[in-house]
């Protein structure tokens, strides 16, 4: 059994220029890709299996290493929303093994046909899926991201330079140490799945500026370091979004289903991108609107309230009054902005111009509101009657996901498998000439 594959750190192994070193591991990443796009599904759904039974196997090292992370993100003064996207325990490495195991499972995408004819003279034509080759990908205090993105690039087909941050330093390296022994176990190339973290940020830097080296670059994580991404690389971007999600409840919704949709968007795990952060309620559904928030201040969410949401709070109930700033605030906590509408249009309306394109969702029993909001609502992902947090790769049935796409091109919605290949047009022929 290989142990310790990643022992050295990258200015060991590659030298200490982050520019010369990223170029390097790219180089191997792209030796690797080649090797695994043409691993049968068998041998990469093996991977994906040993990868799960590494991670619980060395549990007690993995969390050792988040236990550092951790405590110096608390002396650092890290928020409780950032440490809790951090924190890994038992439950949790036990999803991330139960992630991998699941994509197993799935259809291999590599070599699916997506469409073919025979032309009217005689050529033979497939458009088929192929691996993207090398793909980075930037994030912050997540480790799960790690597990995820490095499972869906092996089944994809594809190498992986990941740039995790230096809040998961220890978590992310002792991960990737897991996972490239793995892969050693499974005889496929271990550089399939490295990290640029050795570098720092200048490792980021230069992730960025590899252009012709990594074929496609996806960062994940705040406003601030999605739009650093954008702005600044040269690398094909594959944009993921903030999350600034509505939940609108409509004259007709039920009282009890629009208090539990609206609980569980908002509270179920705060720290994600796909947390409802603003409420809006119609003017017409007084009882459920009351109901609603009442829920939410039992459950000790801080309501950011309009004056007219105010009137409809419990007697005695702590709130903060609503300022422009709430309708675009990603609150990623207990917070939540309220504003009461008048209707369906409004509420529309105020998607608009506040919406970040993540997830959209209407509580209502108007059939022609739900299809009208369907219709309308320009979002990546857009619930009736269900909750925000389904926006999400596993629960969508997509096994793991590399993030929640806000752009139009290639991707959007939750990136799987599929959405991390591209295609190749497979042209036969008898001698053709074009006449």
């Amino acid at each position: 059994m290989a142990e310790n594959t990643s022992v050295l750190t990258a200015q060991e192994t590659f030298g200490d220029d982050p520019v010369t070193g990223v170029g390097l591991m790219a180089d191997d990443a792209r030796v690797a890709a080649r090797t695994l796009a043409k691993a049968p599904r068998a041998w990469k759904d093996r991977a994906l299996n040993l990868m799960a039974d590494r991670i619980e196997a060395r549990r007690e090292t993995i969390l050792e290493a988040n236990a550092r992370d951790l405590e110096r993100g608390r002396e650092a003064g890290t928020s409780a929303a950032l440490l809790d996207r951090l924190k890994l325990d038992a439950a949790r490495i036990t999803g991330l093994a139960d992630a991998l195991r699941e994509l197993a499972t799935l259809p291999d995408p590599v070599g699916s046909v997506v469409r073919g004819q025979t032309l009217a003279n005689g050529l033979r034509m497939r458009q088929v899926r192929v691996p993207m080759g090398v793909v980075g990908v930037i994030y912050e205090a997540r480790p799960n991201v790690t597990v995820d993105i490095a499972g869906i690039a092996v089944k994809s087909g594809n190498a992986v330079l990941l740039r995790g941050g230096s809040a998961a330093f220890d978590s992310n390296r002792a991960l990737v140490g897991v996972l490239r022994d793995a892969l050693a176990d499974a005889k496929l190339p271990v550089d399939c799945v490295q990290t640029v973290d050795d570098y720092g940020r200048e490792g980021a830097n230069a992730l960025m500026g590899a252009r012709g080296k990594v074929d496609v670059l996806i960062p994940r994580g705040g406003h601030g370091l999605i739009q650093s991404v954008v702005t600044n690389a040269t690398v094909p971007v594959i944009e993921t979004g903030e999350g600034n999600v509505h939940v609108f409840v409509d004259a007709s919704a039920p009282v009890e289903m629009a208090t539990r949709l609206v609980v569980n968007s908002k509270t179920h795990r705060t720290s994600t991108c796909n947390s409802a952060e603003t409420l809006l309620l119609h003017g017409a559904a007084e009882e459920a609107s009351r109901e609603v928030l009442a829920a939410l201040d039992k459950a000790g969410v801080a309501l950011h309230v309009d004056d007219r949401a105010a009137a409809l709070l419990p007697p005695g109930s702590d709130h903060l009054k609503a300022t422009d700033e709430d309708w675009d605030t990603e609150y990623l906590d207990m917070d939540m902005a309220v504003k009461v509408v008048d209707g369906l249009d409004e509420a529309m309306e105020h998607i608009r111009r506040h919406s970040t394109g993540h997830t959209e969702a209407i509580i209502t029993n108007d059939l022609a509101n739900a299809e009208r909001f369907s219709a309308e609502v320009d979002a990546a992902a857009v619930m009736v009657n269900a909750s925000t947090r389904f926006t999400d790769g596993g629960q969508l049935g997509l096994g793991a996901e590399i993030g929640i796409s806000t752009q139009k091109m290639h991707a959007r919605g939750p990136m799987g498998l599929e959405e991390l290949t591209t295609t190749k047009w497979l042209v036969q022929g008898d001698g053709h000439v074009r006449p």
